[in-house]
């Protein structure tokens, strides 16, 4: 109990940290500045800029659909958004590295008469789709930050070095997680474990349980590889349409852009706020970081601020919606279990 008032301690101080954070960035900016570019964008702009990020999601429930096998019909697509929505919330919201919200989807995916080994592979599987797609896409927007900026380091906020580093380490980690899955995750966990002099009661207590999920997932790699594949792509598409809002966002704040600097910019915020994840929702940390990438592309520290801010608007609206979509999909639950 202690420990676990600890964290929530430490998650409370560390999302002050991140307000704060932010509040000096926009005092330092000038609040007025970024108000009268706010006060510019109407409704019109707002409904706008969640196209491409509907499309992703979109894309992103099409590509954990293909991870689902024998139960892709099982849930109608509209269902199937509804949970994805629902668990991205709790990975936005929580300092979970994205993987908060993993293990409600399978459980919310019962619903639909889908067992829960099926559904946590499902999500196992679809994270590391979508881990390799987002790769992917980091080393293409590195690729284009170093054509469209050259080698000087003025114009850099990092060592490019530094990024690419990060990333490689990012695709071997991936690559040794889809070995590991093939090869039984939980089988070599059990291996090591074993060695021990003492057990760890809930990994004994689950043994079978989690040996049947290596079978289930080990199957999918075994049996569906064009599927595996297929939903890569999908996901990337999706990563892709992140950039696409890059670009609205920008040309609606009077900013030029062109595609492949959309692409680079979005491919290092997935960067920025994936090694800001031990904040919740990346609050501050993810704005200053945007601030800062966006004034090595030539922007303005208010096109910058302005940016950020509205990209965090985004995330709320996704965030309310998530909210709703997990109200509706355990009302329903209730209602079954009644």
């Amino acid at each position: 109990m202690g420990s676990l008032s600890t964290l929530r301690l430490v998650n409370i101080g560390l999302l002050l940290f991140g307000l704060i954070t932010l509040l000096c960035i926009i005092a330092y900016i000038g609040p007025a500045k970024v108000y009268d570019v706010g006060a510019n964008l109407g409704p019109l702009f707002i409904g706008l800029m969640l196209i491409p990020s509907t499309v992703m999601y979109m894309l992103d429930g099409l590509g954990w659909r293909l991870t689902l096998g024998q139960y892709q019909t099982a849930v109608p697509f509209f269902r199937l958004l509804m949970v994805r929505t629902a668990g991205e919330f709790l990975n936005t919201a929580t300092p979970t590295a994205s993987v908060g919200g993993e293990p409600l989807k399978a459980a919310l995916l019962k619903r639909f008469s889908i067992p829960i080994g099926e559904g946590l592979a499902s999500v196992i599987v679809a994270k590391t789709t979508m881990t390799l797609a987002q790769i992917m896409y980091i080393f293409l927007g590195l690729a284009l930050w170093l054509f469209l900026l050259g080698d000087s380091p003025q114009s850099r906020p990092l060592p490019g070095w530094t990024i690419a580093t990060t990333a490689a380490a990012l695709l071997f980690g991936t690559g040794l997680f889809v070995v590991l899955q093939q090869r039984g995750l939980f089988a070599v966990l059990f291996s090591i474990v074993d060695k021990f002099p003492f057990r760890i009661a809930y990994l004994a207590s689950r043994r079978e349980e989690l040996r049947s999920l290596d079978t289930l997932v080990a199957a999918f790699y075994s049996h569906r590889r064009a599927l595996f594949a297929l939903s890569a792509v999908t996901f990337f598409g999706g990563w892709l349409m992140e950039a696409a809002e890059v670009y609205v966002m920008l040309r609606y704040l009077g900013e030029p852009i062109d595609v492949a600097t959309a692409i680079s910019i979005d491919a290092l915020c997935t960067l920025i706020k994936g090694g800001t994840f031990f904040i919740p929702g990346s609050v501050g940390v993810q704005e200053g970081g945007i601030v800062l990438l966006l004034k090595a592309f030539g922007y303005s520290d208010v096109a910058g601020i302005s940016f950020a801010l509205l990209r965090r608007l985004r995330e709320l609206v996704w965030m309310a919606v998530g909210v709703a979509c997990f109200a509706v999909l355990s009302r329903g639950v209730a209602a079954r279990e009644r």
